[in-house]
């Protein structure tokens, strides 16, 4: 998919991942909403890119549903959505203090998993009524797994839980969606965290937003990717601890 003039809808677009993909997409054309319950950070990365912000709690269908339609007034219906809305918090599922606290676990599975899914059925459901582009595509889906989807350290059980679900919910969706012309793909970082940079096989750096959201614009733009969970990781494969 050609990227210039298409509106674009990118979660958690206030900060990290999200922004950097939002200022990529919108160095490419689209005109980009950026979602966010960090209003105020949505709000100075859409000045930047001259796009659009829009509170958005992702756990939330009406409160979805709301942003995405104000997003739709200004914009137009998205072709392009990345979901990069999502929490980390570390914590063992028996610590010191007893068992995990269930709303913990609920907390990040709400988030980024059920959050994600949210967003995919508002805008798929809106893509499909598009018409097809000139290669017959309507639109691009992009989620965010992680590498603990696959190697989840201890003290990572709702966070490999949540993305190990949003790696499996790829291929069904874009089997689901195939019909209508709307790719499904996921991007899988690795370590993001200085501390734990030196751990990477090559190269032995810091993995930078830039670099998800120039692979988030490939996937895009290469229309043959479709089902894929691409790991973005150095050769990367995560200790127990």
């Amino acid at each position: 998919m050609d990227i210039k003039g298409h509106a674009a809808i990118v979660t958690g677009g206030a900060s990290g991942l999200g922004a950097a993909t939002a200022s990529e997409l919108a160095r490419a054309g689209a005109r980009v909403a950026c979602l966010d319950v960090n209003l105020d950070g949505a709000r100075a990365v859409a000045e930047k890119i001259g796009g659009q912000a829009l509170h958005c709690d992702v756990t939330h269908a009406e409160q979805a549903a709301a942003a995405l339609r104000q997003a739709r007034d200004k914009h137009g219906a998205a072709r392009i959505v990345i979901n990069c809305a999502g929490v980390g918090p570390a914590k063992r599922i028996v610590g010191r203090d007893g068992p995990m606290p269930l709303a913990d676990f609920e907390r990040v599975i709400d988030i980024n998993l059920i959050g994600t899914f949210n967003i995919m059925r508002l805008v798929a459901a809106d893509m499909q009524s598009l018409s097809p582009l000139a290669d017959g595509e309507r639109g691009v889906i992009i989620m965010t797994a992680s590498v603990a989807a696959f190697e989840g350290q201890i003290g990572q059980a709702a966070y490999s839980a949540s993305k190990g679900g949003i790696a499996a919910l790829t291929l069904p969706a874009a089997r689901e969606f195939a019909q209508f012309g709307i790719r499904v793909n996921a991007i899988a970082p690795g370590i993001f965290q200085k501390s734990l940079a030196a751990a990477v096989p090559f190269p032995k750096l810091l993995g930078r937003p830039d670099q998800f959201a120039s692979l988030a614009r490939h996937m895009i733009e290469n229309t043959y990717i479709n089902g894929e969970v691409i790991r973005l990781d150095g050769a990367l494969r995560l200790a127990p601890r």
